[in-house]
C-alpha cells in the first residue's frame, strides 16, 4: 500500500480538480446537471483512481486504476475543449487547465510504464 498523498501526480490532479471546481462555478445554471457535472466527475475521477490504486495490494491493480485515471483525463480533455468552444471557458483558462491536464497524462503514462517494467 502506497500513500497517494506523496505522489506528485496525485497532488497535481488534486490541484487541477480544485481549479476546475472554481472555474465551473461560473458556468450557467442550466449546465449544472450537464457539462458542469460531467467535467467535475471526470476530473475528480483522476485523483480518486490514483488513491484507490494505491490502496490496492499489487502493482498490477495500481496499474489498472492508473489506466482508469488516464481514461478520465482523456474524457476531461474533450470536456475542456467543448466548454471552450461553447464559450463557457475563456481561451486562457482553457489553455492553462489543458496544459496541467497534459502534464498529468504524461506523468500517468510514465508511472504506468514503470509499473509494467516492474
Amino acid at each position: 500500500m502506497k500513500d497517494f498523498r506523496q505522489l506528485k501526480v496525485w497532488v497535481k490532479a488534486h490541484n487541477l480538480t480544485l481549479a476546475l471546481y472554481q472555474e465551473t462555478k461560473n458556468f450557467p445554471k442550466e449546465e449544472l446537471y450537464g457539462l458542469t457535472s460531467q467535467m467535475r466527475r471526470a476530473c475528480v475521477s483522476i485523483p480518486s483512481n490514483i488513491a484507490e490504486g494505491c490502496g490496492r495490494g499489487s502493482d498490477g491493480q495500481l496499474g489498472h486504476f492508473l489506466q482508469i485515471a488516464m481514461g478520465s483525463a482523456s474524457e476531461l480533455e474533450y470536456h475542456l475543449l467543448l466548454a471552450r468552444d461553447l464559450d463557457l471557458l475563456q481561451s486562457t483558462t482553457y489553455e492553462s487547465l489543458t496544459q496541467d491536464l497534459i502534464e498529468i497524462k504524461r506523468m500517468l503514462a510514465s508511472f504506468i510504464q514503470k509499473l509494467k517494467a516492474g
